[in-house]
C-alpha cells in the first residue's frame, strides 16, 4: 500500500468547473463546456448528476421548469431502490447569476439508459461483495465497498457517495487509507461546493494526519486546506499553505499545478507583507516558471514602461482557463481556448515596483480573466478587487506624510472624484489612516502611535480582567456564606 493515494480518481473536479463555466458564459461561448459535460455524463454513466442538472422541472439548470428536451415529459418515479428521484441541493452554479433555462438539454431516453446501466453496475458490485463475504476475507469485502463508494462519486450522487465512503471508513484499519477516504469525501464537498461540510472534513483529516500521517498525505492535506481557506475568504491563512505546497505538490486530483500557482499568487499578493511578498511570490522560482521571470529587465527599461494592455504575453504563461481548479491541465487542451498569465504577472510586478497605473489595469484584467471564470474565486471577486485597491492605496500612502490628491489620482490612472469616493469608504471603515482635504487638494496621512495603542490595549484588557476577577470574587464569597 505504501504512501500511494487511494480513492483519488473521483469525483472529477474538472466537470464541476465546466458546469460552472456553462452557466457563467454567454451562449456563444458555452459549446466547449457543454460538449465536455455531455461526454462526461455518457462516458461515466452519470444518471443522478444528469437529472440534478437537466431535469425539466427539478434540474438546477432549468430554474423556471422549462424543458428543452428531446422528450420533455416528466420521468416516472423510480421503482428500483437504487434509483433516486433527485439529489440534495448543491452550489454547482454561480451565485446570483441569471442564466437562460435549458442550456443542458434533457433526454428521457438517455436518462433511462444511464439509470439501467447504473443498476447493472451496482448489482455486479453487490454480487462481488457477497461472494467476498462467503469465499474471501475482509480485504476483498472492503475492496467491493470501495468500488461502490467510487461508483457513487463517479456518477455524481453526493449523499450516497458520502454514505458509502463512511461505510468503508468504519471498517478500515490503516491510518493512511482512512486519510485517503476523508480526502475523497472533501473532494465530494468541493465538487458540490458545500463549504460547511468541507470545513468539518478538513478538520477531521487534520486530526488523522496529526495522529501519525505520513509525509505525502500531510503534504497533500496542506493543498486541500489552502484551497478550502481560499473559498471562505481566509487569504491570509491560505497563502502560506498554498505557497509551501508549490515545491512538493502531488495533489493533482485536486487541481492542476498551474491552478495552484494562480491561487498561491492571488492569496500571497493580497495578504503577505512586502518582504514576504518579495521572497515568496516575486522571487519564488516555482512562480517564475509559470508567470515568467523579469530578472533580465531593468527598472525603467522600455519593457517595464510598456502598457500592460498592449504587452505581448510570454509563451510560458499560456494555460487553459477551463482547467483551472482541476487536475486536467493537459487533457482536452487542443479543444479549449488558451489563456495566459501575463495579467497576473503584471499585477505582481506592478504592485511590487509601485507602478500603480499598470497595477489597476492588471487588476481589472485579472478580475475578468481569472476571478470571474474560476468557480472557487467567483463568489469573492468583488471583495478581492476592493482589497487589492486598498493595498495599492496603503502602499503609496505609507511613503508620504502629505500627497497631492491629483498626483495620487494620476498615479493610479483614475479621476480625482473617483479616488475621493473610494478612499472615503476605506477611511470611514478605519482601513486607511489619512484625511482628505479637498480645499487644499491634499491627502494627509496620520501615523498611528503604536506605543500609545499598546498602552490603551493593556489598560482596556486590564479593566476587563479586573471586572471578571471582581465578579468571580463575589461569586466565591456568596458560595462561602451559603456553607456557613
Amino acid at each position: 500500500m505504501g504512501a500511494d493515494p487511494q480513492f483519488s480518481k473521483y469525483p472529477n473536479l474538472a466537470l464541476a468547473q465546466n458546469i460552472f463555466t456553462l452557466a457563467n458564459s454567454p451562449r456563444n461561448a458555452q459549446q466547449t463546456s457543454l460538449r465536455y459535460i455531455q461526454d462526461a455524463i455518457k462516458e461515466h454513466r452519470m444518471a443522478p448528476l444528469y437529472r440534478h442538472l437537466a431535469h425539466p422541472t427539478e434540474g438546477v439548470l432549468n430554474p423556471k421548469g422549462e424543458g428543452t428536451a428531446a422528450s420533455a415529459t416528466t420521468p416516472k418515479e423510480p421503482s428500483h431502490p437504487n434509483r433516486r428521484g433527485s439529489l440534495v441541493s448543491s452550489n454547482l452554479l454561480p451565485p446570483k447569476k441569471v442564466f437562460s433555462s435549458g442550456i443542458l438539454p434533457w433526454d428521457e431516453k438517455l436518462y433511462e439508459e444511464l439509470t439501467a446501466e447504473n443498476e447493472k453496475e451496482l448489482a455486479d458490485i453487490q454480487k462481488e461483495e457477497e461472494e467476498a463475504q462467503e469465499k474471501a476475507g475482509e480485504t476483498e469485502v472492503q475492496a467491493a465497498r470501495g468500488k461502490r463508494a467510487e461508483f457513487w462519486a463517479r456518477v455524481g450522487d453526493k449523499d450516497k457517495a458520502i454514505e458509502s465512503y463512511e461505510a468503508v471508513f468504519e471498517k478500515t484499519g490503516p491510518l493512511g487509507t482512512k486519510i485517503d477516504i476523508v480526502l475523497a469525501i472533501i473532494r465530494v464537498g468541493l465538487f458540490f461546493n458545500d463549504k460547511v461540510f468541507i470545513k468539518k472534513q478538513v478538520d477531521r483529516a487534520n486530526i488523522l494526519v496529526e495522529s501519525g500521517g505520513d509525509w505525502d498525505r500531510r503534504n497533500r492535506l496542506k493543498a486541500y486546506k489552502g484551497l478550502h481557506l481560499l473559498t471562505i475568504r481566509s487569504y491570509g491563512v491560505a497563502a502560506p499553505l498554498l505557497l509551501d505546497s508549490l515545491s512538493t505538490f502531488t495533489s493533482y486530483e485536486l487541481c492542476s499545478y498551474s491552478a495552484l500557482v494562480m491561487y498561491a499568487v492571488l492569496a500571497g499578493t493580497l495578504s503577505l507583507k512586502r518582504t514576504d511578498f518579495k521572497s515568496k511570490v516575486v522571487d519564488a522560482p516555482e512562480i517564475k516558471a509559470i508567470l515568467g521571470s523579469t530578472d533580465d529587465k531593468l527598472p525603467g527599461a522600455d519593457e517595464e514602461m510598456q502598457d500592460v494592455s498592449t504587452a505581448t504575453p510570454e509563451k510560458a504563461t499560456v494555460v487553459n482557463l477551463t482547467t483551472l481548479g482541476t487536475g486536467q491541465g493537459v487533457e482536452g487542451a487542443e479543444s479549449e481556448t488558451p489563456i495566459d498569465f501575463s495579467s497576473l504577472a503584471s499585477l505582481v510586478r506592478s504592485l511590487y515596483e509601485g507602478d500603480y497605473r499598470a497595477f489597476f489595469v492588471a487588476l481589472a484584467t485579472v478580475d475578468e480573466n481569472f476571478l470571474q471564470q474560476d468557480r472557487y474565486l467567483f463568489e469573492h471577486k468583488g471583495w478581492f478587487v476592493r482589497e487589492m485597491r486598498l493595498r495599492g492605496y496603503q502602499q503609496l500612502l505609507q511613503s508620504y506624510r502629505v500627497v497631492g490628491l491629483k498626483a495620487m489620482a494620476d498615479a493610479f490612472g483614475i479621476s480625482v472624484d473617483l479616488l475621493d469616493r473610494d478612499l472615503a469608504k476605506f477611511i470611514a471603515g478605519g482601513r486607511v489612516s489619512c484625511t482628505i482635504d479637498r480645499v487644499q487638494g491634499i491627502i494627509e496621512t496620520t501615523r498611528p502611535d503604536d506605543k500609545n495603542k499598546q498602552y490603551a490595549d493593556v489598560v482596556k484588557q486590564g479593566d476587563a480582567l479586573i471586572t471578571k476577577l471582581q465578579k468571580y470574587g463575589q461569586a466565591v464569597r456568596l458560595r462561602g456564606s451559603e456553607r456557613t
